[in-house]
């Protein structure tokens, strides 16, 4: 089998220890619905779907059709799924006939997904978001009664699994005051509908965030964790907040999934005032060796790392020297002894004594640590690892 130029394992034990700790935090009661959207967070579908299913997760929250059939692919026909996003009319059919739960968020989608149930003879499984505040999607206060009416008159091809709605950045404190509002105003859609007469399966809201910051959100029948599942705090925010309540300036309840590997493609001895690599934004200022990593932009090591990252090379921070490029990149290692040709290297994880955190990523750039690992690209191979 040809090979990558980088891999990424992934930590079967790390996933283990980050789901019984959101279940520690949001209780027996609620389903954890894991969302593995944007290939599980870069993470990779198709291993993640098998490894927390080993941890006791059978629930999946995606952005879309196409998604929710890779979950599907991956985990068979056991696996619950739900629909986040868009969902083509197309696409309602598969959805409807495979038992998949979806969002609705308007009139017409909740008519055309009763008019599609009729014809397959099973009903829609739907979630009924509403508007909170967020201003994305979800039903506004007035458009409350017409949906409820509906499922009431079309009860028969429409099954209300959920009451849902999302809140607009939970993970940061200064946002507070408007995620209250939204806590509250779903507080009234869900006395309105139960003045109807009318219960769903489930009432959701919380994410990553909110469930490890305000436990009245996760304690309700359904909590959709992301962020948190891969191993990382949403927010310093939220971070700062979980030491408070345990009494501690440092704990790590937390552990990354995901490791990026590489290998060193080639050793090069660079004479003083020499540039390294394109352009002149590297000057060597003394006689240096230099390796030279097999990979750059196109394969999701971004570019803003330029002059400012680091990689380790037998347990030792490697500087990135010169312009991240297209496929390759260059490190100092002058003061590393013996590098060769082949020498593992890490981009993301543990090397001896040394790590690589995704977090260091966001110090260099504007991307989150969920923007960077979502654009690794899922053509490099993934591995489960212990």
């Amino acid at each position: 089998m040809v090979q990558n130029s980088s891999r990424i394992e992934l930590s079967q034990s790390a996933l283990n220890n980050n789901m019984a700790f959101l279940r520690q935090r949001v209780g027996p009661h609620p389903l954890l619905s894991m969302v593995v959207k944007a290939n599980a967070y870069g993470h990779g579908v198709a291993q993640m779907i098998p490894m927390a299913r080993r941890c006791g997760v059978n629930h999946f929250a995606v952005a879309s059709c196409f998604e929710a059939e890779e979950v599907r692919d991956a985990g068979g026909d056991e696996c619950g799924i739900m629909i986040m996003g868009i969902l083509y009319d197309e696409d309602l059919r598969w959805a409807i006939e495979g038992g998949v739960e979806f969002f609705v968020f308007d009139l017409p989608r909740l008519r055309r997904a009763a008019e599609v149930a009729k014809e397959v003879g099973r009903p829609a499984r739907v979630h009924v978001e509403v508007e909170t505040g967020g201003n994305r999607t979800g039903f506004a206060e007035s458009e409350l009664p017409e949906a409820l009416n509906i499922l009431r008159r079309r009860g028969e091809h429409l099954d209300f699994v959920g009451l849902c709605t999302h809140l607009a950045g939970a993970e940061t404190l200064a946002t507070k005051f408007r995620i209250d509002r939204q806590v509250a105003s779903f507080a009234r859609a869900k006395r309105f509908v139960e003045k109807r007469g009318m219960r769903p399966e489930r009432y959701h809201l919380a994410s990553s965030a909110s469930a490890l910051t305000m436990p009245e959100t996760a304690a309700m029948d359904q909590a959709r964790v992301g962020v948190a599942s891969y191993g990382f705090f949403p927010s310093n925010d939220v971070y700062n907040l979980h030491l408070m309540r345990v009494g501690k300036s440092r704990d790590n309840p937390l552990r990354r999934v995901m490791s990026w590997k590489t290998d060193v493609m080639h050793v090069k001895s660079v004479a003083k005032d020499a540039f390294i690599g394109y352009g002149t934004s590297y000057q060597a200022e003394r006689d240096m060796t230099i390796a030279v990593i097999p990979l750059g932009y196109a394969n999701g090591y971004p570019r803003e790392m330029s002059n400012k990252g680091h990689v380790l090379v037998r347990g030792y921070k490697a500087p990135i020297t010169g312009l991240v490029n297209m496929n390759l990149f260059m490190v100092d290692v002058t003061k590393i002894p013996s590098v060769a040709v082949g020498d593992p290297v890490v981009l993301v994880g543990r090397q001896r004594n040394n790590v690589i955190n995704i977090s260091s990523f966001s110090e260099f750039s504007s991307a989150l640590n969920t923007e960077f690992v979502c654009r690794l690209p899922s053509t490099i191979p993934r591995a489960i690892v212990r």
